[in-house]
């Protein structure tokens, strides 16, 4: 394979910030990651770049029933999912949101050229109308029977069970999802986007695109039913960018949500020097540019968006990339059963390093859905990098610290050994490239099998005891290390926090992948310190509690009790957390907004002591925290546990406080 330089700028689909980040989010984020880690560390001028897609009905209406604008309500949401990608190791190079002037701008200007070449057109056409909200509806807050399938319960857009697409009025007995109540037709006029003239044009990026072929046939699914003139306008009320020149007509969400992939290159070439935005976009480009996205957004991303960038006069993306979906213990996502796992709770249980992992273990390059069993998670994890990746560093490097003032041989014990795990270079590269992670895996520890056995057959803690052998033990253990060394810097786009500790521990500032196939001779080392301990099954159990969503009780007399028993009491999760940030909150008379460090991560929490407590005084102390309360949505925000406090009210209320020693994340019993 090739390793000639190349610049390369890649995107994630933008998350739709009116909800918090879950684990099926972390699959495509993952992927991207460990796709870009890998091209930078083969020495490739690579650039990843995002953005919270922050326009559209669903953000407004929730907005409204939240009681706060809808700009609040995106830049809470894109504050966890910046927070949560940051410690899951993703690594953009800028990231930023599609509610911004760069991205008003470029939409005004893709919409007039696509205006003046006539791929912009109006027309008048009848649309579901909720007369009980008194507005439009979107596609998809219209649902009924689908009217190729018959399946039950679709949206109004597209069927999930048959994958067709349709619009609303195509459905049969269709109802409104805000009111329950049957839409009736009324006339408005929208903005459409010749999708119909694009086909030979599509055909044409199809053929130099090297689809993967699930997608090929779905393209070839599409073209065969017809492709539709595509709606990009609508009806006020709506929260987005208003259309020049018109007073109640707004771009259609996913109109300005793909050109937010150019308006966040283009915020990021604002900063640097070094990066031209016409370079990459231009429609003479010979840049490449990747888009990874979810199989559910193929028909946005491999027709309509390619065929607005080439009428607009930009280049079309170099290849899109698309995964399946994930389930949990092979179903879809529960709440009741715990395993609607959001971003955080993962986080605030278990290390981000063994998902990353999991994850590169099960992909692969096609649309088949990934499945998170939680059981070989703990058994993988434990086996894999504990067992086999770390076991090899903590065999051999006690014996060079203590024997050999900390330093490697300069010689190999085992010089064909280590040309097997150099030779593996390429061939793992490849499936890095070709988004072959789990292939990739199987590859890396096979290797570390075979570096384990290699340590087993030698024995270096027999051979300590033979002084004569001394020189043997030192050969057999730098022997190990290099590969060790080889496999870390082959998982580095993968586990790149371990791989940060490995490369602390050899003295390394860096590495490149060819460095792997180098072994490090005559080196002086540190001494080993574990880099990951084994996971522990009960730390699982509790996330999977966390998570779990409780069902309300039916009968509105069914019997209660004020008394709890041992195990409701052990259900409690009390935590020590520092008070990172205390502020008052807009409108409300009682309440401060608490920053909480809970260990391992952050948490918002409303607390009703504002008459008790001047904020500033609160920073830095430490206090006791609920820390698996379900969180509460409330008219300023979504709180996310809560302090405990004594007290009757008012002024006189006194948080429960810990010793400035304590450690926030410690469990109080």
């Amino acid at each position: 394979m090739s390793d000639a330089p190349r610049t390369i700028l890649v995107t994630s689909a933008l998350p739709y910030v009116n909800g918090s980040p879950h684990m099926g989010h972390m699959v495509e984020y993952i992927q991207t990651d460990i796709w870009v880690r890998f091209q930078k560390l083969r020495g490739h001028d690579c650039i990843y770049v995002c953005a919270s897609d922050a326009h559209g009905t669903p953000i407004m209406l929730k907005a409204r029933e939240l009681g706060i604008t809808p700009e609040a309500l995106t830049e809470g949401y894109t504050k966890e999912f910046v927070d949560d990608f940051g410690d899951f190791g993703i690594e953009f190079d800028n990231y930023h949101t599609t509610h911004s002037p760069e991205n008003e701008e470029l939409v005004g200007r893709m919409f007039a050229a696509l205006r003046e070449t006539g791929d912009i057109y109006t027309r008048t056409i009848e649309q579901a109308y909720d007369e009980k909200e008194a507005m439009f509806l979107p596609d998809r807050f219209v649902r009924g029977t689908c009217p190729r399938c018959k399946s039950a319960d679709q949206y109004g857009d597209a069927c999930e069970v048959c994958g067709s697409t349709y619009t609303p009025e195509d459905l049969i007995d269709p109802v409104s999802v805000l009111s329950g109540t049957t839409p009736v037709r009324r006339e408005s006029e929208h903005y459409f986007f010749r999708l119909s003239e694009y086909e030979g044009r599509l055909r044409e990026w199809m053929r130099e695109a090297t689809l993967d072929r699930n997608v090929v046939a779905k393209l070839e699914e599409w073209f065969a039913a017809g492709l539709q003139d595509w709606d990009i306008s609508r009806d006020a009320p709506y929260f987005g960018f208003r259309i020049p020149g018109t007073e109640d007509k707004y771009f259609y969400v996913w109109l300005d949500a793909p050109v937010g992939y150019l308006a966040s290159f283009r915020h990021l070439c604002e900063r640097r020097d070094d990066l031209d935005f016409d370079e990459y976009f231009g429609a003479g480009s010979d840049t490449e540019l990747y888009h990874f996205i979810g199989k559910d957004i193929m028909y946005f991303h491999t027709l309509f968006w390619p065929a607005v960038l080439q009428g607009a006069g930009y280049r079309r993306p170099t290849s899109v990339f698309c995964h399946g979906f994930l389930t949990v213990n092979g179903q879809k996502m529960s709440k009741s059963r715990g395993t609607f796992i959001k971003a955080r709770t993962y986080l605030d249980n278990l290390n981000p390093e063994f998902l990353r992992y999991y994850y590169a273990a099960k992909l692969g390059p096609t649309i088949e859905d990934i499945d998170l069993n939680l059981d070989d998670f703990v058994a993988r994890v434990n086996s894999d990098l504990v067992g086999k990746l770390v076991n090899i560093a903590s065999r051999c490097s006690g014996f060079i610290t203590k024997r050999f003032e900390g330093r490697l041989a300069g010689a190999l014990a085992d010089a064909s050994l280590f040309a097997e795990f150099a030779a593996a270079s390429e061939p793992i590269a490849a499936h890095y490239e070709n988004r072959e992670y789990s292939k990739a895996m199987r590859l890396v520890m096979a290797l570390a099998d075979k570096a384990n056995r290699y340590i087993d057959e030698h024995k270096p803690w027999v051979m300590a005891k033979d002084e004569g052998r001394r020189d043997d033990v030192q050969l057999v253990c730098t022997q190990g290390i290099n590969m060790f060394r080889s496999l870390m810097i082959y998982l580095a786009p993968v586990i790149p926090a371990v791989a940060a500790g490995a490369r602390e521990f050899l003295r390394e500032d860096g590495w490149r992948w060819s460095d792997a196939a180098a072994p490090r001779l005559g080196a002086a080392i540190d001494p080993f310190r574990p880099l990951l301990a084994r996971v522990d099954p009960n730390e699982v159990e509790r996330m999977v509690e966390q998570s779990k969503e409780s069902t309300p009780v039916a009968e509105e007399n069914a019997e209660r009790s004020d008394v709890i028993d041992i195990d409701d009491f052990a259900r409690i999760d009390l935590r020590i957390a520092k008070i990172d940030k205390a502020e008052p909150v807009e409108g409300a008379d009682k309440l401060l907004a608490l920053t909480l460090d809970v260990g391992g991560g952050r948490r918002r929490v409303f607390a009703g002591i504002k008459a008790a407590y001047d904020p500033e005084s609160l920073v830095g102390r430490h206090v006791v925290v609920v820390a698996n309360l379900a969180p509460r949505k409330m008219r300023f925000g979504v709180s996310e546990g809560m302090v405990l406090a004594a007290g009757p009210g008012g002024s006189d209320v006194f948080l429960l406080s810990a010793d400035d020693g304590a450690t926030p994340g410690m469990r109080v019993t």
